[in-house]
């Protein structure tokens, strides 16, 4: 029995899938399900990136960068639960001169090894349906672990037209081969998730760099906040309402995130400290798997790696770019951007909200310049490098010291704290509730072209830094499959 997958032509929707785009295209779910065909390869979908200065006490000289994929996980999604997809390359991109192409780049592969667990039925050992056999305490090789996850991380870091790549290696004993905790199955199987997955921790020796980083990757409580629901039922909100009134959708949800915290001094060129990040995912573009008793299927006919994901900042595919477009944007490059200028300069979503609450949504005047510097080009005096080409992905400050767990706005620089959103990305930035606000005008300063730009817009779905731990990896243990 064999399984094909086939990658479609990019910028068009087949009748086929077009129902789907209609039905799973998401308006304000950051970027879970997206895009039409992200659809169809769940385990490719990133869904939120975040880059920010970490604020634990004592790491202020380090970036914290989280990748989130595998959206909308429920805890008790046995037998299988959420394992990332071994033929799948999974990348974090770092440009630290603002010419809108990587300069560094993480690139995360996986091994499943299946062990296989057999039982003793009358004489014949037969093997067992589930992915443990019993009580998981230890990191790697855990005996009762049926179906084991590793990874490797290597680094490309590219310095003119020469690239050279080098393995990221555990900082304790070398190794370039890293164990990925199990997802919390429930407390019977794992009684103490936090201490299991703290195990899956590791100190790393980055290439080129003096100073050690750290690494975890593994399930996690999905960090987004969002009024789902009714976000997608024309936007059925009170956007004028209170700021906690509504139920945030994900709150049962868990999601698998690639969390690095890096030195600052590896990040940046040495002169302009405005980094810009995004995370993307790509699969082989033809690819035949068939059964086998090693469990490490061999594939034929694979082609070059396609890019099928890409996430940098928050919402654009979702709030920004039209229908047609959200394959392409999510196969496209930060340096090809121009291609879609004016679903940034002329956005839809202004008109959308101004038809749905009239007199409260008022779509300031264009071309929208203050969206270019939001999404594009990052803040003047803020976070816009010196000499940046136009492109969209997350862009941080690394002068800009950070803000302590307990003094951080969740409007971020909306909010005075210049620490947060749009100037990087933190756990607790209300990114929702962010993106509403800019999209009508609030960074315009012209009342006479957002005449009601400081309306408090919001969904409702209440989010902020108490949310989140203040230690790495700072997004909290997943929810648990099954409890006491």
């Amino acid at each position: 029995m064999s399984r094909q997958r086939v990658q479609p032509r990019w910028g068009s929707l087949s009748s086929c899938l077009l129902p789907a785009a209609l039905a799973g295209s998401s308006a304000l779910a950051s970027s879970h399900r997206e895009a039409p065909y992200i659809t169809e390869i769940p385990k490719c979908d990133g869904t939120d990136f975040y880059m920010f200065r970490s604020y634990e006490a004592g790491r202020q000289d380090f970036v914290t960068i989280v990748a989130n994929y595998i959206p909308l996980q429920d805890a008790y999604g046995g037998p299988n639960y959420f394992s990332m997809d071994p033929d799948a390359l999974y990348e974090v991109h770092v440009d630290s001169n603002g010419d809108a192409r990587p300069d560094l780049t993480f690139t995360f592969q996986f091994t499943n090894t299946l062990q296989p667990i057999a039982l003793n039925i009358g004489g014949q050992m037969v093997a067992i349906p589930l992915i443990n056999a019993g009580m998981v305490a230890a990191a790697g090789n855990d005996p009762a672990l049926n179906l084991r996850e590793s990874f490797t991380v290597n680094m490309t870091r590219v310095t003119g037209k020469k690239a050279v790549t080098q393995a990221v290696t555990n900082s304790s004993n070398g190794s370039a081969t890293f164990a990925k905790p199990v997802d919390n199955i429930g407390t019977k199987s794992i009684p103490d998730y936090a201490a299991y997955a703290g195990q899956h921790v590791y100190s790393i020796n980055i290439p080129g760099c003096a100073t050690p980083g750290r690494l975890f990757v593994g399930q996690r409580k999905d960090p987004f906040v969002v009024n789902l629901g009714e976000t997608f039922d024309l936007v059925h909100l009170n956007p004028l309402g209170a700021e906690d009134g509504e139920q945030d959708d994900l709150f049962d949800k868990n999601v698998t995130s690639f969390i690095m915290e890096l030195p600052i001094a590896c990040l940046t060129n040495g002169m302009e400290p405005v980094i810009g990040g995004w995370t993307t995912a790509s699969l082989p573009a033809v690819e035949s798997r068939v059964n086998n008793p090693s469990f490490s299927a061999p594939q034929i006919n694979k082609g070059k790696p396609v890019q099928v994901s890409r996430l940098g900042m928050p919402l654009v595919n979702e709030v920004v770019i039209g229908l047609p477009d959200k394959n392409r944007f999510n196969n496209s490059k930060p340096q090809d951007d121009g291609q879609f200028l004016v679903y940034v300069t002329n956005p839809t979503l202004p008109a959308l909200l101004q038809i749905l609450f009239p007199g409260v949504a008022v779509a300031p005047c264009l071309p929208r310049n203050d969206l270019v510097a939001a999404f594009l080009t990052g803040v003047p005096g803020l976070n816009q490098p010196a000499n940046v080409v136009p492109s969209e992905m997350l862009r941080l400050n690394t002068a800009i010291p950070s803000t302590p767990a307990a003094m951080q706005s969740r409007l971020g620089v909306l909010g005075g704290d210049s620490a947060g959103f749009p100037n990087g990305r933190r756990p607790g930035d209300d990114v929702v509730d962010m993106a509403l606000r800019v999209v009508m005008g609030a960074l315009i300063a012209d009342a006479m072209c957002a005449p009601n730009n400081t309306a408090p817009l919001t969904d409702g779905a209440f989010v902020d830094a108490s949310y989140f731990d203040d230690v790495f990896p700072y997004i909290r243990t997943p929810i648990a499959g099954a409890m006491d």
